[in-house]
């Protein structure tokens, strides 16, 4: 067991043990910075300007105490570890919370402040988030109804949901439109519908939350792409509908399905699951890492840029994928030894590997390193927090 001698510490199967015999999980003292990289036209990386990176840099804003990021079509969205909410980028609509429409480049706390937002969105175009007490908050623009208020007027500032309640468990957003999972496992979609992206069986636009056609109380978790929504199951089934003209459905054909479907490959073993615009990412129990959709710019990382209808495993293979996360056409992916990897466009930086070069498989950005806590992807940008080395 290594130890340390100036601090009395030791470490042992990820946790530090000091002389007092208690132990945290070693994340606990490590500090997580907030990077940022990509398209920079309206101020989403935060950087108190609107200059473009093609490496990783760190927010306007600094520090070490990052939680969650949570990126979208032209802003992010991030939670420091008191408990605070910030954001960065387009104001269009209200869609910062913080009382206008005006764009912010470096962060800015929402107008409903307070310390106790728990959890941010997936998918696409997130604009919620939920608080410790399990209620759900949404805000900025509202024009398919996605803000589940029961209307289509944009909120500068976070409401509450239609619906209400305290036992919202986890949200997402696509473009238009929202998902969400309640502790009880029931899956609840609201916004936009035109490409049956709620899965009611219909193509009616829902101002206010309802419940799947499938219905059930066994969703375990959620993601949007742009008009398409996928979600797992508990049994560790893989459920998708929406807009399928790409094959991002991954059901062996590009059909727009209005109701939940299993992708072609089937099986029980899915752990996690990512959209982008008509792309999808996904990974299995046993850490295999799957793609499909639109790969015009190589967003599946299977080096070429063949569309694929059903799942593939990207070029890299391996059984260490931890987590991933889709943008308009790129990708990026976090593996269990802490090292990220991206692939897919890069005409604005969006990889991070200093350069505007297209990469059809996976490669490390810039920075490099293997403490790399989560990554999240903006429509051309991309958004991770990093932990400072171990101590």
């Amino acid at each position: 067991m290594p130890k340390d001698d100036i601090n009395y510490k030791f470490t042992e199967n990820g946790l530090v043990y000091d002389f007092y015999d208690v132990f945290v999980p070693a994340e606990n003292f490590r500090q997580p910075s907030l990077w940022v990289w990509g398209r920079n036209n309206l101020g989403q990386l935060g950087v108190n300007d609107t200059t473009n990176r093609s490496t990783p840099v760190t927010t306007f804003a600094g520090g070490t105490t990052w939680k969650q990021v949570s990126s979208g079509y032209e802003k992010t969205v991030i939670i420091k570890t008191d408990g605070t909410l910030w954001g960065i980028g387009n104001g269009y609509g209200g869609r910062l919370g913080n009382l206008n429409t005006i764009n912010i480049s470096t962060p800015v706390t929402t107008f409903a402040g307070g310390t106790n937002w728990k959890s941010l969105p997936k998918g696409y175009d997130p604009q919620s988030a939920i608080k410790t007490d399990g209620s759900l908050w949404t805000w900025g623009n509202n024009g398919d109804g996605q803000l589940g208020i029961n209307n289509t007027a944009n909120r500068s500032t976070p409401v509450t949901t239609f619906a209400g309640g305290t036992n919202w468990k986890s949200v997402a957003g696509g473009s238009g439109h929202a998902a969400a999972i309640k502790t009880d496992g029931s899956l609840w979609t609201w916004g936009r519908n035109s490409d049956g992206q709620l899965g009611i069986n219909d193509t009616t636009q829902r101002n206010t939350p309802v419940t799947t056609f499938a219905g059930g109380t066994d969703w375990k978790s959620v993601n949007c792409g742009r008009f398409f929504t996928i979600a797992i199951k508990t049994n560790g089934t893989l459920w998708v509908w929406g807009n399928n003209q790409s094959g991002q459905l991954g059901d062996n054909t590009k059909t727009t399905r209005s109701t939940p479907v299993t992708t072609f490959a089937g099986g029980t073993t899915w752990k996690s699951v990512a959209g982008g615009d008509t792309h999808t990412a996904a990974i299995k129990t046993d850490g295999s890492l799957w793609t499909w959709g639109l790969n015009n710019l190589g967003q599946l990382g299977v080096n070429d840029t063949t569309n694929r209808s059903t799942p593939v495993t990207t070029f890299a293979g391996g059984t260490n994928w931890k987590s991933i996360d889709c943008g308009i056409s790129h990708s990026a992916a976090i593996k269990t030894d802490g090292s990220l990897w991206v692939w897919g466009l890069n005409n604005l930086g969006q990889l991070g590997d200093f350069s505007t070069t297209q990469r059809n498989t996976p490669v490390t950005t810039f920075a490099g390193g293997n403490n790399w806590k989560s990554v999240d992807c903006g429509d051309s940008y991309t958004s991770a927090i990093k932990y400072s080395p171990d101590p």
